[in-house]
């Protein structure tokens, strides 16, 4: 027959000297995070849809257009 063992009583837990003195450092995260966008200026809306409008373009093609430029490629470069 195998002895069972006493359980030991219930000591409370000991805390580290280290973990007690950097406590104050560590912050409490919050478990949800509040992230709303910002109001923009009408400046910055149109900046913003110009940008969106270069990602799309270059998705969509590989490179970056400006918009004085053209989609003609070497045309015109005859020997």
């Amino acid at each position: 027959m195998a002895k069972k063992s006493k359980k030991s009583k219930k000591k409370p837990k000991k805390i580290s000297a280290k973990k007690e003195k950097y406590a104050k450092f560590k912050k409490d995260k919050p478990s949800t995070i509040n992230a709303t966008m910002p109001d923009l200026t009408p400046e910055q809306q149109a900046q913003k849809k110009m940008d969106e409008e270069k990602i799309a373009r270059f998705m969509r093609f590989g490179r970056i257009f400006k918009k004085d430029d053209k989609k003609g490629g070497r045309k015109g470069n005859k020997k």
